[in-house]
């Protein structure tokens, strides 16, 4: 039977989990739009506080297509969600279901009829969002921004809410990141594409756990894992100054040479370069820092998640036992 995986991050969700289990379980019931079909259904737990982990277990307990991974502390939701989907099994996998159901459940059905008719990725477009003007204001010059400076076709309003074939699913967990950007990497991969655009809910319940420096920090993320476009414009705003600094000084000895009096004056001009160029280079140190950063954290293989305890699956591989990480040999090596 044709199985379908769909993977849950959460964190301090005892509110929602229960209700995103039955939303997925409910599509799979007999008489269903999926009642043909596996469910696994992976929810990845973050080191809840709150009693998430608890409920899961008990979930668990009564629903053995629910699998559950709990991490050792919290890695981030990207991190945690990328780790989670290097477990699915399905023949199809949705890449990410809100704990919180922001993102419909009721969607994967018409997924996965696109799927079945051969489309290897299908992506869900966030066209209407339900929440402040000032946070779409926000996603939307975001979403811009990552897609004008990236090397690849992002697509705008596409998040995580996706469903790949197991093919395209092999080509995105092959990819050895520190800090995974998904939707990056699966726009990476290529394959056939379609767009579905739907709501994006407001939250039922809870609060949203991506407060604002993790937003920036997701954000900038984006924009340097795929680009290098903020070094390359690092590289012509400093030639660009260098020659307006040229040009400056030569019109300062000709005006010098022509009219002394009325030559710029010297103090007040090297104060106002002084501090404007100190603030360009901070800033241009600040972008050569977040590559370095980034390689840093790639160099030192760290792991991406640390599990506590895996529930009704396979108990933690070994890295040799791990196939990612052998799908992972078996790419480098063909590209060696």
């Amino acid at each position: 039977m044709t199985t379908i995986s769909i993977v849950t991050p959460c964190y301090n969700e005892v509110d929602n989990v229960e209700a995103c289990r039955k939303a997925v379980a409910d599509l799979f019931a007999p008489g269903a739009a999926l009642a043909g079909y596996e469910r696994e259904h992976i929810f990845a737990d973050n080191d809840s506080k709150d009693g998430t982990q608890n409920l899961l277990r008990i979930l668990a307990a009564n629903d053995p297509s629910m699998k559950v991974i709990l991490n050792a502390r919290n890695f981030g939701p990207f991190r945690s969600n990328f780790n989670a989907l290097r477990a699915a099994t399905g023949d199809a996998v949705v890449v990410f279901l809100p704990a919180d159901l922001q993102d419909p459940a009721e969607m994967i059905p018409e997924f996965v009829r696109l799927w079945e008719s051969g489309v290897e990725v299908v992506a869900g477009a966030r066209v209407n969002r339900q929440e402040s003007l000032a946070l779409r204001a926000c996603r939307a010059i975001f979403y811009q921004t990552v897609r004008r400076l990236s090397d690849i076709d992002i697509p705008l309003n596409v998040g995580e809410f996706q469903l790949l074939d197991r093919k395209v699913w092999e080509a995105v967990v092959g990819h050895d990141d520190h800090y995974p950007y998904i939707r990056g990497i699966i726009a990476s991969v290529g394959f056939r594409r379609v767009i579905v655009p739907y709501t994006w809910a407001a939250r039922r319940s809870g609060i949203s756990k991506n407060n604002l420096p993790r937003l920036i920090d997701q954000a900038l993320n984006g924009i340097f894992s795929f680009t290098n476009v903020p070094m390359r414009l690092c590289t012509f705003a400093g030639i660009c100054m260098s020659a307006l600094c040229l040009l400056y000084a030569m019109a300062s000895v000709g005006l010098y040479a022509l009219s002394p009096n009325h030559a710029p004056r010297g103090m007040i001009t090297v104060i106002v370069a002084l501090f404007f160029l100190s603030g360009v280079q901070l800033a241009f140190l600040g972008i050569l820092g977040e590559y370095v950063t980034s390689i840093h954290a790639q160099v030192r293989k760290r792991p991406l998640v640390v599990e506590r305890e895996r529930i009704n699956m396979d108990s933690i591989l070994s890295s040799e036992e791990n196939p990612v990480h052998a799908l992972q040999r078996k790419i480098a090596a063909e590209a060696a």
